[in-house]
């Protein structure tokens, strides 16, 4: 049993122990505050529209300055880039908790508060995920990624049920308040780090060494390096795959009026099963820290989650679009299973990708290429909504599942086919 449950080695080290509780804390509160600021710009406005502008002014700081902060945190201490980011988050969210108790109701405000907070967490983000590697030898890596995966997940499951009732029960100003009292935790953990300045460039790896620049120069330095590094451009390929072809959450809404029942809570089960299955997969991840042949890993692991994802779309063709004045149990049940497996491999993807960046990028790099991925993560699961939006308008949603799912088993078998180095990655001798 204890071989099947999530190995702990990372958290013996007294360092990366306290910045995954400070963490893990602080996204509980996080999650929270995404809920509340929706649930307040409806209360506002009472349009769907405007609480989708508001991922607009999310969204954009982050693609933009997710490359920029990644070069800065290649530039300077991590430490520092990560404490002074998380400063500005914790300021951030204290108006937030300030503009709800004055009851000022101001949506501009709102989306403000929420660009400025999105735009500290594109430079907070890869800052953290740079630091780790420094903390952890590269035997752990695995195991540290996927205990930071299943404190991600428990956060994305537990923060937002926790925010929609402080706010029904108490207000927006408790929930907000909360969030500021629980992300001194990330502050303290940050605070009690060792200084992390960046390596020399070219340490470990063929990267020519020259003085440092800060600015968008460094950016495109980074994006050249990239280019050249087969391994580390097929981490990102295959996840934008996967999201932009085969994320079905854009069909929830959907599946809980016209196909399965139940409204909306039928579309926060199926939205929280693929939470609880990357749960169950990280919880349950011991055997993965010992894996060598990680590039192998994830190319089945998202195979699987496209496996899932047309089994979840084949089960929406059997019910059909009737509009069901009761819940169809039986669909609801598959439904959420496959979509709980589809998660489970999406988290297994996750762990082995991040290592695979974290390992075989040299320090001098690492910070750009985590803003590249805080840019994918960010940005392919929206692009997906477009997408598999687009398919659901032209076929109807279990087509639109069905064939994203069979168009990213097409993608990622053709990547496979082309870039064998990939396959061949071994965790114990990286290589980018």
């Amino acid at each position: 049993m204890p071989r099947l449950l999530a190995d702990t080695a990372p958290l013996r080290i007294g360092a990366f122990r306290r910045l995954w509780w400070g963490l893990g804390i602080s996204n509980l509160g996080t999650q929270l505050t995404t809920v509340a600021v929706g649930l307040q710009v409806y209360a506002i406005t009472a349009s769907t529209l405007a609480v989708g502008i508001l991922g607009i002014f999310a969204l954009v700081p982050l693609v933009v300055l997710g490359l920029y902060g990644g070069a800065l945190v290649d530039q300077f201490d991590r430490r520092r880039v990560a404490l002074s980011a998380s400063t500005v988050l914790f300021v951030v969210t204290g108006l937030l908790a300030l503009q709800a108790w004055l009851s000022l109701e101001s949506v501009w405000l709102l989306y403000v508060l929420v660009a400025l907070q999105s735009a500290a967490s594109a430079v907070n983000n890869p800052a953290r995920s740079a630091i780790i590697p420094r903390l952890v030898p590269i035997t752990q890596l695995a195991a540290a990624n996927a205990l930071q995966t299943l404190a991600w997940n428990v956060a994305l499951t537990l923060g937002p049920l926790l925010g929609a009732v402080l706010v029904a029960w108490q207000g927006f100003g408790v929930a907000y308040t909360l969030d500021l009292l629980l992300f001194t935790a990330s502050l303290y953990a940050l605070w009690r780090l060792p200084d992390i300045p960046p390596e020399p460039a070219g340490e470990g790896e063929n990267v020519a060494a020259k003085p440092r620049v800060v600015g968008w120069r460094s950016v495109f330095e980074g994006l050249r390096y990239l280019g050249t590094r087969p391994n580390l451009r097929m981490t990102f390929l295959l996840d934008l795959s996967a999201m932009i072809l085969a994320m079905p959450r854009v069909l929830f809404p959907a599946v809980g009026v016209v196909l399965i029942g139940g409204g909306e809570t039928t579309t926060g089960m199926l939205t929280a099963a693929i939470a609880v299955g990357a749960v169950l997969a990280s919880t349950l991840s011991g055997g993965l820290a010992g894996v060598r042949a990680q590039g192998k890993v994830i190319v089945a692991a998202i195979a699987v989650f496209a496996l899932a994802v047309i089994g979840f779309g084949v089960v929406l063709l059997l019910v059909g679009r009737t509009s069901p004045d009761d819940v169809v149990v039986w669909a609801l049940v598959a439904a959420f299973v496959l979509l709980a497996v589809a998660g489970a491999a999406d988290s297994i993807s996750s762990i082995f990708r991040q290592t695979i960046l974290q390992a075989a990028t040299p320090d001098a790099m690492r910070g750009r290429l985590q803003g590249v991925f805080v840019v994918v993560v960010a940005g392919g699961p929206r692009l997906g909504d477009l997408m598999v939006g687009a398919e659901a308008s032209w076929f109807g949603e279990g087509w639109a599942a069905v064939v994203g799912g069979v168009l990213c088993l097409v993608v990622i078998t053709v990547l496979a086919l082309t870039q064998r180095r990939f396959l061949a990655y071994d965790g114990a001798r990286p290589t980018a």
